[in-house]
This record gives structure tokens, C-alpha cells and sequence, in this order.
């Protein structure tokens, strides 16, 4: 009898033990052990945080939250959150209170990040607080700010892109077109005539240089320095002309560049490009109409060139406005 009695003072005393120690244990993890100094923080949002959250000192457990008490204002909601730390805990006056979690799936904490000012908060004082940041909400307003701008932005922004692209192919299928093949037929047209050009241009200096040569030989000595002038002209004349075949390649080639590089020309400015297109076929219809009066005005220059070098070679005396000569010495 007395043993079993014995047994069951031993088994309260150990159960007893055991319940101090789990207490004592949590009070230690808690952070809530001995006497504490209050202080509280204000908040808008308060997820997680409830009666019993650990608070932390860089980390440190220091205590913990012993109330949660709603603050309606004008400006709206707040909710004030009270809690206890060690006493004598030095807290600086610039310190900061968050709302944070260690790691993605631990418990809120409320985490004080110690300031640099010399003096300490009095226990009863307000801790400077800073609202909670979760990865969740960045995450959901950055999707709320995507969706806003492919709503508001990208959505015009593409309506548009696709009627300046629609207006563009307009363009290019009526009136570039029909540039392009105006420019096409005027660069045929001038590639055709060059040709000729250029021949009658080589054949009226050939008929200029034996003209000279002619000239030079029936020269007399009083007269060489006034017919030394006029070769002189002559040879310009016909370097002027050489010149002017040389330019009027240069134009084939400027042309047929044009054509190359209207393409892109085309998409820089519709308005100035529908302008420059008028004045472009302007010019070409003038061309074309004109070539067969230059050539024309060409052939008859040589035609007259050659004239002159007969009449010149029949009667020298004409360049010192000497009289006809007579029909007999013909």
C-alpha cells in the first residue's frame, strides 16, 4: 500500500516537472519570459499578426504581440498593434517595426531593424512602422499594371499600327505603282535616246576638231593670233560639249538610282511624297516631250557646223569678212 502511494506522489512530481518545463520552454521561444517594457506600432494591414506573434530585434527574439486593436479614422482604417519585449531592451528612436516572414512559408513576424540615433524609445512610445511587402501582391499589381496598359495602350496602339499599315499598302497599290511605272517608261526613254545623243555630240566635236585643222592650215601670219582665239573657243566649245555627254550619263545613272531608292523614300512622309511624285511626273513628261526637240536642235547645229567648214575651206577670207567668192573660180 504504502509503495503504490509512494509511486503516485513520483508520478505527479514528474508530471508537474514536466509541465513547468514545457511552459518555461515556450516563454524562452516566445521570447516572453521575466519582466517587459510595452510599446506598439500602427498599421493598415495587418495579415498574419495575432495575439501571441513572435517579435524580433535583428533577428533576436525579444517578445511578443499581446494585442491587435482596430483604429477607424476619416482617412480610413488603421489598426494598432501592441506588444511586449524584455525590459530594459534597447530600442533606438529611428528604429523601424516591418511586418515580415523569414522564409515563403514561415510564420509573420514583427521584425524591428535597429536605427543609428544614440537615444532609446521610453517603454509606452510608439515604433516608427512600415507596411507589410509580400511577393504575392507585388506579383498581383504588377499583373493589374500589365493588364491595365495592354488594355489602354498596346490595344490602340496596334488599331493604329494596322490603319497606317493599311493606308500605306493603299498607297503603294494606286499611286507608287503607277510612279514607279511612269520612271520605268521616262529612264527607257532617255537609256534609248542617250545613244544617239552622245553619237551626235562625238561626231559635231570630230567635225570641230578637222574644222580647227583646216583653219590652222589656210592661216597666215598676220592673222594667226585672231584664228588662235577662235581655235581656242572651238577646242572649249568642244570640251563644253564632251562635258555635257559626261552629265548626261551621270543622269542615266542618277535615274535609274532613284527608281533603287524610291521604295524607301516612300514610307518617310505620304503628304510630301504624293508632292514629290506630281512634280517628279511632271518633270519627266517634260522630258520626254523635249528629247526629240534637243535632238533635233543637235542635228541641225552639226548640220551647220559642217556648212561653215565647207564655206570656210572654199573661201577663207570669210572669217575677215572678205567678199563672196566668184562663181567662176567654182
Amino acid at each position: 500500500m504504502r509503495s503504490s502511494k509512494i509511486n503516485y506522489v513520483l508520478v505527479g512530481v514528474f508530471v508537474l516537472a514536466m509541465i513547468f518545463g514545457t511552459v518555461a520552454a515556450l516563454a524562452t521561444l516566445t521570447g516572453w519570459s521575466g519582466p517587459t517594457d510595452k510599446y506598439f506600432a500602427t498599421y493598415r494591414n495587418v495579415t498574419g499578426v495575432k495575439y501571441g506573434t513572435q517579435v524580433l530585434y535583428e533577428g533576436y527574439p525579444i517578445g511578443q504581440v499581446t494585442g491587435v486593436t482596430p483604429m477607424p479614422s476619416q482617412s480610413g482604417m488603421a489598426f494598432r498593434v501592441d506588444f511586449e519585449v524584455l525590459e530594459d531592451w534597447r530600442i533606438p528612436q529611428d528604429s523601424l517595426a516591418d511586418i515580415a516572414a523569414p522564409g515563403l512559408l514561415a510564420a509573420v513576424t514583427i521584425s524591428i531593424k535597429a536605427g543609428e540615433s544614440t537615444a532609446a524609445l521610453e517603454p509606452g512610445k510608439e515604433v516608427t512602422s512600415r507596411e507589410a511587402t509580400s511577393i504575392f501582391t507585388v506579383v498581383s499589381t504588377v499583373a493589374e499594371e500589365i493588364n491595365r496598359l495592354t488594355r489602354e495602350d498596346l490595344r490602340p496602339l496596334l488599331k493604329n499600327l494596322d490603319g497606317a499599315v493599311s493606308s500605306f499598302t493603299s498607297l503603294i497599290d494606286n499611286d507608287a505603282r503607277l510612279v514607279f511605272a511612269d520612271l520605268h517608261t521616262m529612264s527607257g526613254e532617255v537609256t534609248g535616246a542617250l545613244p544617239d545623243i552622245v553619237h551626235n555630240l562625238e561626231s559635231f566635236a570630230q567635225n570641230a576638231n578637222a574644222a580647227s585643222e583646216q583653219l590652222q592650215a589656210f592661216l597666215t601670219d598676220e592673222n594667226r593670233d585672231m584664228v588662235s582665239s577662235i581655235l581656242a573657243n572651238l577646242d572649249g566649245a568642244a570640251l563644253n560639249m564632251a562635258q555635257l555627254s559626261i552629265e548626261l550619263e551621270q543622269t542615266r545613272g542618277h535615274f535609274e538610282s532613284l527608281i533603287v531608292n524610291m521604295d524607301g523614300s516612300v514610307a518617310d512622309n505620304r503628304e510630301d511624297i504624293r508632292a514629290a511624285i506630281s512634280d517628279l511626273k511632271y518633270v519627266a513628261e517634260s522630258v520626254a516631250r523635249n528629247v526629240d526637240s534637243f535632238n533635233h536642235n543637235l542635228d541641225g547645229a552639226a548640220r551647220n557646223l559642217n556648212e561653215f567648214s565647207r564655206q570656210i575651206r572654199q573661201n577663207p577670207g570669210l572669217l575677215l569678212g572678205g567678199t563672196k567668192p566668184d562663181p567662176k573660180a567654182e
